[in-house]
């Protein structure tokens, strides 16, 4: 005598077919479920805004105060690495003329991603909005 519990038997007719052509699932209520999912992303129309919250335009000022800070520290760093440079170069040690190029390097590609910010990301915004 089989006493296997019924949800664990294997019934073949219970199992949702399977569309060769396509291999998805061909469950009643599929299709309903996209075209509302569809139309649902249709018809939401949402931009950025300037008044939802307090505190935008300190937020705004707080934040050009950090990309002017974060270029100063990148001439600073750019002033460092060339001092390293040239001593290193002077002073025949190859490694730390290696160290102070890559510290020209990496304060010159900072100093472009400080002032690229803002474009960069409105570029992306751009480019999400056509998705």
């Amino acid at each position: 005598m089989n006493r296997r519990p019924k949800h664990l038997s294997h019934n073949a007719a219970a199992m949702p077919a399977i569309d060769e052509g396509s291999k998805t699932m061909n469950r009643p209520g599929t299709q309903r479920l996209t075209a509302a999912a569809g139309s649902l992303t249709a018809g939401i129309n949402i931009d950025p805004n300037t008044t939802g919250l307090p505190g935008i335009t300190q937020l705004r000022t707080i934040v050009g105060a950090v990309m002017t800070v974060g270029l100063i520290l990148a001439v600073l760093a750019l002033i460092v690495a060339a001092i390293v440079w040239g001593f290193g170069a002077n002073s025949s040690n190859p490694h730390l003329a290696s160290r102070g190029k890559t510290g020209v390097l990496v304060a010159l590609g900072t100093a472009v991603l400080c002032g690229a910010a803002v474009t960069l990301i409105n570029f992306f915004w751009d480019v999400g909005q056509t998705v």
